[in-house]
């Protein structure tokens, strides 16, 4: 099959990003309600999937689109599920549209669960990083494509974590749903660029192409600054939860808490002991956000990294000053299975077990990273 790949442009994206405003893909149904009409349609959608204030299911009711089912990532369609939690099939009370899980036990759309349809249209916030599943969930969306002959149209959005590189790259034997790619942990792309990458990389299974077309987010490039107008995932409320949120995340592989529990999950560090610090905070179940989070209960004294000075980059800085508080590595590190694969590499807590800096560490990636930066410039849709 000849497969046909589209990058649909509004504007010139040099020279003009802050004369003219920015427009996500799904801003722009110019350059897609036309490709949309006539079909029956799936949708591959959360909260974030918008035109302006108005969810893009019922954008398109409304525009006349046969939209024949919802198919939802982790946190599920309305983004009510907790992280892990398992989103099980219903029907959207609002459209009467079935809605079926894409977490849990069925991550990649069936082939019956694609014979009524004619494409699926995929539109939902990433905030680039590797370890966030919904880039796994595109993975298994665009290989279902591809199996079962199916167009994607991609409606892409900005990176709120893409004016940078940075981490270990995913080695093969690492691979999982909370890491598919041999990319670093913050990969600098958006989702449009990343599902060029895996076509042109040849990274879907026997070496597929999906028949993928992106409408690309206009007046963008990946300098800009971007605050999320919804939060794209439970315990990423804000801008700052997001900054944070690719250096926090291997302490879920640890004993310590990092607001889950609070409203300001993602930006704060603590733990059971008052030599840890003088904030406080105590985790609580709280629906919606976190049901049973680690250390409930307990008064926890750490830190809190809500104030504009600190660190909004990837750095290890906060993970080895509490790996080097413990005595024992076992009070610390729960699991360091988990740490690995959200590392993507056993080498990185192999340095950390061997005393090895934090300069140390990123000078070691950086042949990985090189080479992962060349074959990025291929894929790219926006200037860096």
């Amino acid at each position: 099959m000849r497969i046909l790949l589209v990058i649909l442009f509004c504007a010139s994206l040099a020279g003009c990003a802050q004369a003219q405003q920015l427009k996500c893909g799904a801003d722009q149904p110019e350059q897609y309600l036309g490709l949309l009409e006539g079909k029956h349609v799936g949708l591959v959608v959360n909260p974030s999937s918008r035109v302006g204030d108005e969810h893009l299911v019922d954008f398109l009711l409304r525009n006349g689109i046969a939209v024949e089912k919802i198919f939802s990532p982790e946190h599920g369609f309305r983004g009510d599920a907790d992280a892990g939690e398992q989103v099980r099939d219903q029907k959207d009370q609002k459209t009467s549209l079935p809605v079926i899980s894409l977490y849990g036990d069925n991550k990649k759309p069936r082939a019956d669960q694609l014979d009524d349809l004619d494409l699926l249209v995929f539109d939902i916030q990433d905030v680039g990083v590797r370890f966030y599943t919904y880039l796994s969930t595109l993975h298994y969306v665009m290989e279902a494509c591809a199996e079962e002959n199916r167009k994607l149209l991609l409606l892409d959005r900005p990176n709120p974590n893409g004016d940078y590189v940075a981490g270990p790259v995913l080695k093969p034997q690492f691979s999982s749903f909370v890491g598919m790619h041999p990319i670093p942990v913050v990969h600098g792309c958006t989702l449009g660029e990343l599902a060029r990458m895996i076509n042109g990389e040849g990274w879907l299974k026997g070496g597929l192409k999906c028949d993928l077309t992106v409408v690309a987010v206009a007046n963008y490039s990946h300098r800009m600054p971007y605050s999320l107008p919804v939060k794209p995932s439970p315990n990423l409320p804000n801008d700052r939860s997001i900054r944070l949120y690719p250096s926090l995340c291997f302490f879920e592989a640890t004993t310590m808490s990092i607001g889950r529990g609070t409203y300001f999950p993602f930006q704060v560090i603590g733990y059971p002991d008052p030599s840890f610090g003088t904030f406080q905070f105590t985790p609580r179940s709280i629906v919606g956000m976190a049901k049973s989070p680690k250390q409930e209960g307990q008064l926890c004294y750490g830190d809190d990294l809500r104030t504009a000075g600190n660190e909004d980059r990837f750095t290890l800085r906060y993970f080895l000053h509490y790996y080097h508080a413990f005595e024992n590595e076992s009070d610390f590190l729960s699991s360091p299975r988990w740490f690995n694969l959200l590392a993507g590499t056993d080498e990185l807590l192999k340095m950390i077990r061997e005393g090895a800096q934090e300069s140390d560490i990123e000078a070691s990636w950086k042949p990985e990273l090189d080479k992962y930066g060349k074959m990025r410039q291929k894929y790219l849709l926006y200037e860096d």
